[in-house]
C-alpha cells in the first residue's frame, strides 16, 4: 500500500466518525417517556392515550408518530389531531373533538313522516357528529325519495352550533314533484307490439287514473324486474333466444319525467322436438316421471311449463323417498329446424339435513306461530320445495310486511341452516264501511279485528252492520292451532234482524252462538264441525200476510250439529283464475230445541282460464231439507233462491208462493247453476275493470203446506245477462243486467242489480 493510499483511508475513517458524532443520540435509541394530551373536553385524557397505537416505552420515530395519528382519526371522535415529538421522549397530542348531536329535525317534508326519515339515517341524538356520516345520511334520504319517484328532491343539511360542543342538525327538504314515467318504448320487437309489452311489465306510463298507485314512477330495481318479466314472457311463448339488449331510463332536463327504452332481440320461435328423462338413480324406472311432463312434441316451447315439470318431478321423487335429488332441464336447440329437445337429468345429490331453523325479526309474534308453518324441522332431510312452501305458508298468515327464507351452510357439509327473516306489520283492523246493495239497500258497518291476538296467531272479530233491511251484530274468536295441533277452534255470537216485509210480510230476528272446530284431511281437503244454538223469532207479521206465515208467528229454538267438508285448489280466494272449490254441508237439528230437521247441500265452482285474462266459471249446487218426528220444516229453515243466487229474479223471487198475498214461502229442495265468462274490456289491466257474460238457472220446490192458494212449480227458471265489475280504490263495484228467458207467471223479476261496498 502506498503512502497516498494510506492517507486517503485515514481521511475516510475520520470523516465517518465526524458524521456519526453529528447525528443526535435520540435518533438511534429514543423511546416514549411521556404522552401529554390537550384539547379534550368530553373524552378523558387516558381514553385518548388508549386509542393511540403508542405507549410509554415504545420506540419513538416518524413511523410511530404517523401510526398514532391515523389511529386517533380512525375513531371518528376527532375533527382534528396533531401529534408532535416535543423532544426528550415527550409526545404532545392536541385534539379537536367532533361535536355531539343534540337534536335532528326535518323541515319541508309533507309526503314522508319524520319518524320514517329518522329510521333511514344513521345519526342519532347523543351520537358523535361527523361530516362523513352526514353525507352518508344525505345519500340515504335521497334514495328514499327516489323510491317514491321524487327525483327532483333537494335536501340541504344545516348545522346549528350550540354551547358545550353540541350541534343541532336540520335537513331542509324540498320534496319536489313526482317524477313520472312519461313514455315506455320498445325497439326490436316485431312479434308483439308496444301496447302488449307495456301490459307485461310492472312499470306503467303515467295516466290520470293512476293517481292512487306508484306504478308510473321510475324505480331502478323495478326496471331490472321488468327485464325479467319480458324475458319470462318471451320464453314462455317459444322464443328461446330472446334477450334484453339494453334498458335505459332518460330523465328530462326539468326532472319531471322519465323516458324508458327497452331494446330487445326476439330471436326465432322454437317448437318442442321431444322430451326425455336421463336418471342417475340406481334401480329407478323413469317411466313414473312421464306423467309430470305437461307438454310434448309439436308444442311451442314454454319455459314456464319446463319449470312446472321440474317442480312436479322433484315433488314426485320426494314422495318416493328420494329426498336428495336434483332435476335439471337441458335445452338443446336446433337453430336450423327451430326446434328444442328438452332433456330432464335426474341426479342424486349428497344427503343434506336441516341442522337448525333460525327465526329473526319477530318482535311481537311468538316463534311457535312461525315454526308451525314451516314444513321442515331440525333433523329432517333438506327439501327446497318444502322450504318454498314454508315461505308461502308464512306469507299467507298476512302478519308480516316481508318474509324471506334463506339457506346457508351448517356446521358440516351435510348440514344446512334455514334463516327465516320477517318484518312485522300491523295486524289490527279498525274499519268503517259504507255501501249500497240492491238487496239490502244502503248499508254501513263497523269492524274491529285483531288477526294476531297477543302474538299467538289468534283471530278476534267484533262487527256490526246496519242496512236498510238488515242489521247484524257478530263476535267471533278463532284459535288456528288448538292444543298446538293443526286444529282450528272457535266460537261465534250473533244477533241478526231482517226486514222481509217486501218478500214475505214479516220480520225475523235470530240470536245465538256456535262452537266450531276445523281440521285438515289432506293438503286440499278440510272439514269443520259445528254446534249451533239460536232463537228465531218471526214477528211483526202483517195482518194481510199469508196464512202459511201467520201460523208460524212466534219464537222457535234450534239446537243443531253441522259439518262442512271443503276441497279447494283455487289459486286465489279473491281473484280466482284457476282451480276447483267443492263443498258439502250437512246439518241435523233436534239435540234439544223445537226444530227437528235434517238438511244437506253440496256444490262445486270450477274456474278455467281460456286465455290471458279470460276466465270461465261454472257453478252448480243442490240442497234439500226434511223434518222428522212429525215436525214440519218452518219458513225460517227453508231455502230461498233469487237475487245474487239467481240473477234476473228478485231475492226470494222464485219458488212456492201464496197467490192471494204474493208472499214467498221458500222451499225444501233446490238446485241452481251458473256459467260465467269474465274478460277484459280493452282498458288497462291495472284499472281492474272486467266484463262478464253469464247465464243462471235453477229451481226451488217442495213445501210442507197445502191449499188452493199455494202456487208451486218445479219447472226450470233461467236468465242471461251481462255485467261490469270494477275493483275501484274505494271498494268493489259490480253492475249486472239480466233478463229471464225461462220463468213462471208468478215469479218476481229483477233486471238490474247494483252492488257497492267499501271500507276506510
Amino acid at each position: 500500500m502506498t503512502n497516498k493510499s494510506r492517507m486517503l483511508k485515514a481521511l475516510s475513517l475520520v470523516l465517518t466518525m465526524v458524521i456519526v458524532a453529528a447525528v443526535p443520540a435520540r435518533a438511534w435509541a429514543e423511546t416514549v417517556r411521556k404522552i401529554e394530551v390537550s384539547g379534550s373536553e368530553r373524552i378523558e385524557e387516558a381514553t385518548v392515550v388508549s386509542y393511540m397505537d403508542l405507549k410509554a416505552g415504545d420506540p419513538l420515530d416518524e413511523i410511530a408518530v404517523d401510526r398514532a395519528l391515523k389511529s386517533l382519526f380512525s375513531t371518528g371522535l376527532f375533527a382534528d389531531v396533531k401529534v408532535v415529538d416535543a423532544g426528550g421522549g415527550t409526545v404532545k397530542v392536541t385534539v379537536v373533538e367532533n361535536p355531539i348531536v343534540n337534536q335532528i329535525s326535518f323541515e319541508g317534508n309533507d309526503k314522508i313522516d319524520d319518524s320514517e326519515l329518522l329510521g333511514e339515517i344513521q345519526l342519532r341524538p347523543r351520537h358523535v357528529f361527523t361530516r362523513t356520516k352526514v353525507q352518508s345520511d344525505l345519500s340515504r334520504l335521497n334514495q328514499v325519495y327516489r323510491r317514491q319517484g321524487r327525483f327532483s328532491v333537494n335536501i340541504e343539511p344545516k348545522v346549528i352550533r350550540l354551547d358545550q360542543n353540541r350541534v343541532d342538525l336540520v335537513f331542509e327538504i324540498d320534496e319536489g314533484d313526482v317524477t313520472e314515467v312519461k313514455t315506455i318504448r320498445f325497439v326490436g320487437n316485431k312479434k308483439f307490439d308496444d301496447d302488449k309489452l307495456r301490459s307485461v311489465i310492472s312499470t306503467k306510463q303515467s295516466a290520470w287514473y293512476r293517481f292512487l298507485t306508484s306504478d308510473d314512477r321510475y324505480d331502478e330495481d323495478r326496471l331490472s324486474y321488468d327485464q325479467e318479466l319480458l324475458r319470462n314472457y318471451y320464453l314462455s311463448r317459444g322464443y328461446a333466444d330472446f334477450s334484453v339488449v339494453s334498458a335505459t331510463a332518460e330523465l328530462s332536463p326539468d326532472k319531471k319525467s322519465f323516458f324508458l327504452t327497452f331494446t330487445v332481440d326476439e330471436g326465432e320461435r322454437y317448437k318442442v322436438a321431444g322430451t326425455s328423462i336421463v336418471s342417475e338413480l340406481r334401480n329407478f324406472d323413469t317411466s313414473s316421471l312421464q306423467a309430470s311432463i305437461n307438454f310434448g312434441a309439436g308444442d311451442w316451447y314454454d319455459a314456464d311449463k319446463v319449470k312446472q315439470t321440474v317442480s312436479a318431478m322433484t315433488d314426485h321423487l320426494g314422495d318416493l323417498q328420494f329426498a336428495f335429488v336434483n332435476v335439471k332441464p337441458d335445452i338443446q336447440k336446433d337453430r336450423e329446424k327451430k326446434e328444442v329437445l328438452v332433456i330432464f337429468s335426474v341426479s342424486e345429490t349428497p344427503p343434506v339435513f336441516v341442522e337448525r331453523v333460525n327465526i329473526n325479526g319477530n318482535v311481537r309474534t311468538m316463534d311457535k306461530v312461525l315454526r308451525r308453518e314451516i314444513e321442515v324441522v331440525e333433523g329432517d332431510p333438506f327439501n327446497r320445495s318444502k322450504v318454498a312452501k314454508s315461505e308461502q305458508n308464512i306469507k299467507n298468515l298476512d302478519y308480516f310486511e316481508n318474509v324471506k327464507l334463506g339457506v346457508k351452510q351448517g356446521s358440516a357439509p351435510d348440514k344446512t341452516v334455514i334463516d327465516v327473516d320477517v318484518q312485522e306489520k300491523s295486524t289490527g283492523e279498525l274499519s268503517i264501511g259504507a255501501g249500497f246493495s240492491s238487496t239490502d239497500g244502503p248499508l254501513a258497518d263497523f269492524r274491529i279485528r285483531e288477526r294476531n291476538l297477543l302474538g299467538k296467531g289468534q283471530d278476534l272479530l267484533f262487527a256490526t252492520t246496519i242496512a236498510g233491511k238488515r242489521s247484524e251484530f257478530d263476535v267471533s274468536f278463532t284459535e288456528p292451532y288448538f292444543l298446538d295441533r293443526d286444529l282450528s277452534a272457535g266460537f261465534d255470537i250473533f244477533h241478526i234482524s231482517r226486514d222481509l216485509q217486501d218478500e214475505s210480510s214479516y220480520d225475523q230476528k235470530r240470536t245465538g252462538g256456535a262452537l266450531r272446530m276445523g281440521y285438515p284431511l289432506s293438503e286440499n281437503w278440510r272439514q269443520t264441525v259445528k254446534y249451533q244454538y239460536e232463537k228465531n223469532d218471526i214477528d211483526n207479521v202483517d195482518s194481510d200476510a199469508s196464512r202459511f206465515i201467520r201460523d208460524q208467528e212466534g219464537m222457535r229454538t234450534t239446537s243443531a250439529v253441522a259439518q262442512r267438508l271443503v276441497y279447494d285448489t283455487r289459486d286465489s280466494i279473491l281473484l280466482t283464475t284457476e282451480g276447483l272449490y267443492y263443498w258439502l254441508d250437512t246439518e241435523v237439528a233436534g239435540v234439544g230445541g223445537d226444530a227437528k230437521y235434517v238438511s244437506g247441500r253440496t256444490g262445486a265452482s270450477y274456474f278455467y282460464p281460456v286465455m290471458d285474462q279470460v276466465v270461465v266459471n261454472a257453478l252448480g249446487e243442490v240442497g234439500a231439507i226434511t223434518g222428522y218426528s212429525n215436525t214440519d220444516v218452518e219458513i225460517n229453515e227453508r231455502f230461498f233462491i233469487g237475487g245474487s243466487t239467481l240473477r234476473g229474479f228478485e231475492r226470494s223471487g222464485i219458488g212456492p208462493r201464496d197467490s192471494k198475498t204474493d208472499d214467498a214461502l221458500g222451499g225444501n229442495m233446490f238446485y241452481r247453476g251458473s256459467v260465467e265468462g269474465s274478460f277484459p274490456v280493452g282498458l288497462p289491466k291495472e284499472m281492474g275493470i272486467k266484463g262478464h257474460l253469464f247465464t243462471d238457472f235453477g229451481s226451488l220446490m217442495d213445501i210442507d203446506e197445502s191449499g188452493s192458494s199455494l202456487l208451486e212449480e218445479d219447472s226450470l227458471r233461467a236468465s242471461a245477462g251481462v255485467g261490469l265489475s270494477w275493483r275501484s280504490p274505494f271498494g268493489p263495484i259490480r253492475v249486472d243486467l239480466a233478463v229471464p228467458y225461462l220463468k213462471e207467471d208468478f215469479d218476481e223479476e229483477e233486471y238490474f242489480r247494483f252492488d257497492f261496498g267499501t271500507r276506510f
